[in-house]
């Protein structure tokens, strides 16, 4: 029952007034959303004087705290490894965790990945995975742990018991536009993640067009509260600011991503995926370095390095499909994502010049609409359909060269060509600046 000496009104005042809500306030207010004791116009109430006012790093911390303590925990520490993860906060062709998971295994961390599904755009890390015909992602908790243990990674879906404070919250922050406040993107994130029983975390915040922090200054803002918060509650945490202004790699789609990440996995990736295979050694060699499997991220680089060139990552891959119930052939074989022929439609570029700009939200969007992606949670998702970027920011073209290649079906290719052609500025000097693609480094 709420405690009537501590009142809703007291509590939703107290922070419209820019003041700090004490841990006994904010477990209260998680309490009551987790019961249903707090009505959903006092909760939200609440959530936009937070959007407003802030929070200060503990009341963050005892948010994050007290929302994780609202469901259940892993512990994985009968397994004598370090605990490691990465978490992204999405773009356009990102799919950097299908090589980076099985890469840290295979290089002598313990990964249980609880990942989700993608809205808005192309899907999320457990739509790619189902593009692989027969791959489980709705695991057991004992499931997930058996795979764990036998393979070194695991990837599942948040299940009821994880954090049902977060599903309550996220779902009165959609409906009432407070998802951007970064204490409750904050909370949201690390509540997961530090469910899994982590030891280790690194963090992939996106900005730019694709990204959900499009300006650079927020996305460090929020890459410095979740690493605060990481490490103050006991998880070695730290975050990669990364580009977003063009799509990651080359591949965008569910099927067509996870093939570029088994030819870099084989490597016999096209030129086109090399950011992605770059982050993903990268943000695996931060996680080696942070575990203190390596003393140094050189090192960890190296390792990272010699571990995909010699094909470990690979095996440990087609490990985790087959644990998770997959068709493994597509190891030898990823033309065996494609169960179904579909168009091959070129998009051509109606002018000569440079490439000076991308909206890689549009271009993600554009697949979305055919399918791909998804508006609401219960869409079902094309795995197939999707795009193959041929041009990067600050290439030459000539009118009629291709900007693309769309994979689709009939319908919605005449629009989809249109949004596609739409999404690249072509002006006839080159950009002043390159784009790089790690912006910074957050460690504190």
């Amino acid at each position: 029952m709420i405690d009537r000496e501590m009142q809703p009104r007291d509590i939703i005042r107290k922070k419209r007034d820019g003041a700090a809500l004490s841990p006994e306030e904010i477990e209260f207010f998680v309490r009551g959303v987790t019961n249903g004791e707090f009505a959903d116009y006092q909760a939200t109430a609440l959530l936009m004087a937070v959007l407003w006012r802030g929070m200060n790093e503990d009341e963050q911390r005892i948010l994050t705290q007290a929302m994780l303590r609202s469901g259940e925990t892993l512990d994985f520490s009968d397994v004598d490894l370090p605990k490691a993860d990465k978490h992204s906060t999405g773009g356009v062709g990102d799919k950097t965790s299908l090589v980076i998971a099985p890469l840290a295994a295979a290089a002598g961390l313990c990964v249980p990945m609880i990942s989700g599904r993608g809205l808005g755009h192309t899907g999320g890390t457990l739509d790619k995975l189902e593009s692989i015909p027969g791959y489980r992602v709705r695991l057991s908790i004992a499931e997930f742990r058996e795979v764990l243990q036998h393979v070194g990674f695991a990837m599942m879906g948040q299940t009821a018991e994880i954090a049902p404070a977060d599903k309550k919250l996220y779902a009165l922050r959609d409906a009432t536009a407070t998802v951007e406040a970064i204490p409750l993107i904050v909370a949201s994130i690390m509540s997961k993640k530090l469910a899994a029983g982590l030891d280790v975390l690194v963090l992939d915040v996106k900005t730019g067009t694709g990204a959900f922090m499009r300006e650079e200054a927020r996305a460090k803002k929020l890459a410095r509260a979740l690493v605060q918060t990481g490490n103050a509650c006991g998880v070695r945490t730290e975050a990669l600011i990364t580009d977003m202004n063009q799509p990651l790699g080359r591949a965008v789609g569910n099927a067509l991503e996870v093939r570029e990440c088994i030819e870099i996995l084989r490597g016999e990736a096209h030129e086109g995926a090399g950011p992605v295979r770059e982050l993903s050694l990268e943000l695996t060699a931060r996680m080696l370095r942070l575990a203190g499997v390596e003393t140094t991220l050189e090192a960890g680089r190296m390792h990272a390095r010699r571990v995909l060139e010699s094909g470990a990552a690979l095996e440990s891959f087609r490990r985790n499909v087959e644990a998770q119930g997959g068709d493994a052939r597509i190891c030898d074989d990823p033309s065996r994502l494609f169960t179904s022929a579909l168009r091959e439609v070129q998009v051509e570029s109606t002018r000569a010049g440079f490439i000076t700009e991308i909206d890689a939200a549009e271009i993600g969007s554009a697949i979305g609409a055919l399918g791909g992606g998804r508006a609401k949670v219960e869409d079902e998702i094309d795995p197939l359909v999707g795009y193959l970027a041929e041009v990067k920011h600050g290439d030459a073209v000539k009118e009629g060269d291709a900007l693309g290649i769309l994979h689709c079906r009939d319908e919605g290719q005449s629009a989809a060509v249109a949004r596609l052609r739409a999404a690249y500025t072509i002006e006839d000097s080159s950009p002043a600046q390159s784009r790089t693609l790690i912006k910074d480094i957050i460690t504190v």
